[in-house]
């Protein structure tokens, strides 16, 4: 089978063009409907050949949190009868990607090992921004495993100062 990415890219790119009119709100369904296309006993469902596309279509929907525009509903027949819901999470994925370059921002993932309250967030988002030069959409994971610290992900940059890091990189020098 094709590169994910390969089979997701046009996917994404007809996405874009088509919905430049409400890229958040295309955003957030496509989102949605990524991470209930990432549940591997539906993909298996979905494969099954008893189990018609209307079938696939009416149990996403049924699951999906929100009620799908118009859009959504016509994409996500689209994914099913192409046999294409493993590439959701992808297409979700450089869809965001081709939104972000529009906007001049990119995605930030801020691993912590404990819960960020929403002023630090805030402070801790104004100095990354300056950090990294442009526009960040901040969301925070906890990760118990860092002890202390944060360790931020920028497309393919990482920052770490994380108290897990800094042991790491004692433990090499006192090897060394």
């Amino acid at each position: 089978m094709a590169e994910l990415a390969t089979i997701a890219r046009p996917y994404a790119d007809a996405l874009f063009k088509a919905q430049t009119a409400d890229l958040a709100g295309t955003a957030a369904w496509l989102d949605e409907l990524a991470a209930v296309a990432s549940n591997s006993q539906l993909l298996q469902f979905s494969e099954n050949p008893k189990v018609s596309d209307a079938q696939v279509l009416e149990l996403i929907s049924g699951v999906v949190k929100s009620t799908l525009p118009a859009a959504a509903q016509n994409f996500l027949r689209l994914a099913i009868e192409n046999r294409r819901l493993v590439a959701l999470p992808e297409i979700a994925s450089q869809f965001r990607a081709l939104k972000n370059a529009q906007g001049g921002t990119a995605d930030a993932i801020v691993h912590s090992a404990f819960p960020i309250d929403a002023a630090a967030l805030a402070d801790l988002s104004g100095t990354l921004e300056k950090r990294f030069g442009r526009k960040l959409n901040v969301s925070v994971e906890i990760d118990a495993s860092l002890i202390g610290g944060v360790c931020v992900v920028v497309g393919d940059e990482v920052l770490d100062t994380s108290v897990k890091a800094r042991l790491e990189q004692m433990k090499a020098a006192l090897t060394a």
